[in-house]
């Protein structure tokens, strides 16, 4: 590589530990380079970030200080405090599935694990730098959003002989049909690279132009595909589960997210669409655990907001609503108060205190405190007609209807649908599918979870089965994944018909059925349901048969 590239370029070291740092700075003096910066943490790194280009970044995963080296990266894309044609390479001597994973996906141009030679250090700096000099034209082009010209000057550059950036060029064209929206152009594009050599990033390619054509049927074949290869399963299963939200398929969509967040959790965009997804569906346990990573994860990241640990306490607070098992309650209970502790302790002086009093009453009325609960809800300022926070708003929706305020709560929902309706920003579509869920299943049944559960259990044991069924039907409706109502329900249908001799809901049973079939039950219900599955045999109701 030419000298004067050598000794012009400009690089940063982000490297805490002394000892390390001293020795990328002799290396990479005994390669030529002169111009060396160092940070030993990620807010210097920032700072020299806003006030010198770099031609080149070299860090260090584990940073202790605050942000590590993941979030990091993520901020100066982000906030573009670097240019596309500066370059990056991650160092790290921790290679779990879960970081290399994560750290891949926000796609540096190396990642150098520890330990390495002066030479292979120099290899990689040499490529990247020779490369990110030769395409620094069209890189400052898309860095200015400038896509349209950035496509002419790489067909120009494409047309030449012995092109050795062929590949790189290829991908950023392909990448600029799809920012542009030029689905059919990108989708022709892809096919036409795949014909000569079969990349993956091509391959990725051509199934986001198919979903961006509504052509669902032809990229989920292709993704099935995607999944067997290594190399591609995360980006398929990311993939997978954004197509299945776009077709209205939610329990497909959190199977496919799920397992996407299980590789790399760190992505904060695809949990946040996991606990979506998971709402809708009810799965109130996985929304709260997805939760939770988000508060892990977002802490001292870009994302790191009030909202990370409102919401995740929120999350804990539905969750347990819909669990009937004491000592989870209490531990969510506990877990609650950590966040609001958290929240307190990392934004002192954000006005968050009508929205923790709102958290604080829906604790109340979990423990069984409605009165609490009630003076906390009626000190609050009833001017909604400006929301101010969606996920606020939606909480103190749910708090309304727990408490009794059953029109407040249904004025309060209208009025975020509204919003939500108008700023199409302030919230994805599947989560005002939510909302939306959230307003006719609480328009519909009056009763909270738990009450609704106590209700139907006492109706059961007075012998009032027809109001019970209706009960536990409800219950089952807002909390399909509690194996308790389902045994209840099941039990409830089963004795009904039998004493009333009305018709038997089989569509229900096999539903239930379904659930208990795939949930660890607890020895005194694995008895319960033997014997109603007895009963189900000298009935002759198959109400197996849908699970098989």
């Amino acid at each position: 590589m030419p000298t004067k590239i050598y000794s012009k370029a400009k690089i940063l070291i982000v490297e805490e530990q002394p000892l390390a740092q001293s020795y990328m700075k002799q290396s990479l003096e005994r390669l030529g380079f002169r111009q060396l910066r160092f940070a030993d943490h990620a807010n210097s790194a920032k700072e020299q970030c806003l006030s010198e280009e770099f031609d080149l970044i070299v860090c260090s995963f584990n940073l202790n200080k605050h942000q590590d080296g993941y979030q990091l990266y993520e901020e100066l894309r982000v906030k573009q405090l670097i240019k596309s044609s500066t370059g990056f390479i991650f160092i790290s001597a921790e290679t779990s599935g879960s970081l290399v994973h994560s750290v891949l996906e926000l796609q540096p141009d190396d990642f150098l694990v520890k330990p390495f030679t002066v030479q292979e250090l120099k290899t990689r700096i040499e490529r990247i730098l020779k490369r990110k000099h030769d395409l620094q034209t069209v890189y400052s082009l898309i860095d200015d959003g400038n896509d349209s010209k950035a496509i002419k000057f790489i067909d120009t550059a494409l047309d030449k002989k012995n092109n050795n950036y062929s590949p790189i060029l290829l991908r950023l064209k392909g990448d600029a049909l799809l920012r542009l929206k030029r689905a059919q152009d990108a989708k022709d594009f892809f096919k036409s690279v795949l014909d000569i050599q079969k990349f993956a990033w091509a391959k990725v390619g051509l199934v986001e132009a198919l979903i961006a054509n509504n052509e669902h049927i032809l990229a989920q074949r292709m993704l099935k595909t995607m999944l067997e290869r290594q190399e591609t399963r995360l980006v398929a299963l990311d993939l997978l589960g954004r197509l299945e939200i776009k077709l209205n398929q939610f329990e497909l969509a959190q199977s496919f997210l799920s397992q996407a967040a299980d590789i790399a959790p760190r992505n904060i965009t695809r949990q946040k669409s996991l606990s979506n997804v998971s709402l809708i569906n009810h799965d109130y346990e996985k929304s709260y655990l997805t939760q939770k990573d988000i508060a892990t994860f977002a802490k001292h990241s870009i994302h790191d907001h009030p909202d990370v640990y409102l919401n995740a306490a929120r999350a804990g607070i539905d969750f347990a609503l819909t669990t009937d098992q004491t000592d989870q309650i209490q531990r969510i209970s506990r877990q609650t108060n950590q966040y609001i502790n958290d929240l307190k302790k990392q934004f002192p002086n954000n006005a968050n205190q009508a929205q923790i009093d709102v958290l604080n009453a829906r604790l109340h009325y979990l423990k069984d405190e409605h009165q609490k609960a009630k003076k906390l809800i009626e000190q609050l300022d009833d001017d909604d007609t400006h929301i101010r926070s969606v996920d606020g708003a939606l909480d103190k929706a749910k708090a309304f209807h727990e408490l009794g305020f059953h029109q407040k709560a249904q004025t309060l929902f209208t009025q975020i649908i509204s919003h939500c309706e108008r700023h199409p920003a302030v919230s994805d579509t599947t989560y005002l599918r939510y909302i939306q869920q959230q307003q006719s299943e609480r328009r519909d049944i009056k009763m909270g979870p738990k009450e609704l559960n106590n209700h139907a259990v006492n109706q059961f044991n007075k012998g009032q089965l027809n109001t019970a069924l209706e009960a536990f039907t409800q219950a089952f409706r807002v909390m399909p994944r509690n194996q308790s109502i389902a045994l209840n329900l099941l039990q409830c249908l089963f004795d009904s018909t039998k004493q009333s001799g009305s018709s038997f809901n089989m569509d229900l049973a096999r539903r239930c059925y379904a659930l208990l079939d795939k949930t660890k039950l607890q020895a005194d219900q694995t008895q319960r349901l033997d014997k109603i599955l007895h009963i189900a045999k000298e009935m002759n109701l198959d109400i197996q048969s849908a699970s098989k």
